[in-house]
């Protein structure tokens, strides 16, 4: 295959019954795995392979281990993944980690110590892990690397992003997440992309000072494309209204003791 930059665009072409590439250049591929039911929570599942490392992110419910599964084996033999990220313990987006364990029982699982204190009770208790947070990158053999970003309280005080040096993607987890009647594989009009993040985060979102901390943290980086566990990509020319969002952004506590500042 032809290597090209990233290739999100408004109208990126989905196959549901095969995975997407979203980008490819040196070695170095990341895809949407996604699953077929047409639910408002909709939980998208993606791969980097870069050489022989192979990393899930936010492989997702047990429910759907055999669609991701058949994903990942049109892509590259699924006995061959060697990493998992699970920016937190929620099971849609970790429970499907035992069956993965199961397949490959040398497979890295990269998560914050708070969330490893709730994964084992999926049922999985002697696997390899990483705290994200004493050792805060994935380095490829290539030498091309994943940086984690903690994000505590963006719902879960375990909570971290991913980002990714050579796309320049970020993968937020719960973070710009939606819930969609109608999806679309990118965002197209953020003013109605808001109204379905609102219906998110002002339940699920701590406060406002949690997001705006967050937001401090990716200052400086260079954000090509937001990767969410729920809803839509958010394409480079919404990355603005993206982050503007999250700092105006009421939520949570915010709205349940409005009468605290």
């Amino acid at each position: 295959m032809q290597e090209q930059n990233n290739i999100i665009l408004h109208h990126v072409e989905v196959n549901m019954q095969q995975p997407t590439l979203l980008f490819q250049q040196a070695g170095h591929s990341i895809y949407w795995l996604g699953i077929t039911e047409n639910t408002i929570f909709r939980c998208n599942v993606y791969l980097i392979v870069n050489g022989k490392d192979v990393i899930l992110v936010d492989p997702g419910s047990r429910n759907y281990f055999d669609q991701v599964k058949s994903r990942v084996a049109q892509i590259i033999d699924p006995t061959a993944v060697t990493g998992m990220i699970l920016c937190h313990q929620d099971p849609d987006v970790a429970a499907s980690m035992v069956d993965w364990l199961e397949l490959c029982p040398d497979c890295v699982v990269y998560t914050s110590p708070r969330a490893q204190v709730l994964l084992p009770h999926f049922g999985a208790h002697d696997y390899n892990w990483q705290d994200i947070e004493e050792e805060p990158t994935l380095r490829f053999e290539s030498g091309q690397q994943l940086r984690f970003i903690t994000a505590p309280f963006l719902h879960s005080p375990a909570a971290f992003t991913t980002y990714d040096d050579r796309s320049h993607f970020l993968f937020s987890g719960d973070i710009w997440a939606a819930l969609m009647t109608s999806w679309s594989p990118t965002v197209i009009d953020f003013t109605h992309h808001r109204i379905q993040m609102d219906m998110f985060h002002m339940d699920y979102m701590a406060s406002n000072i949690a997001a705006r901390g967050f937001i401090d943290k990716l200052d400086g980086l260079k954000v090509d494309a937001i990767l969410p566990q729920h809803g839509s990509i958010i394409p480079q020319e919404h990355i603005a209204d993206a982050l503007d969002y999250l700092r105006t952004l009421r939520c949570g506590t915010d709205i349940s003791y409005p009468n605290l500042s």
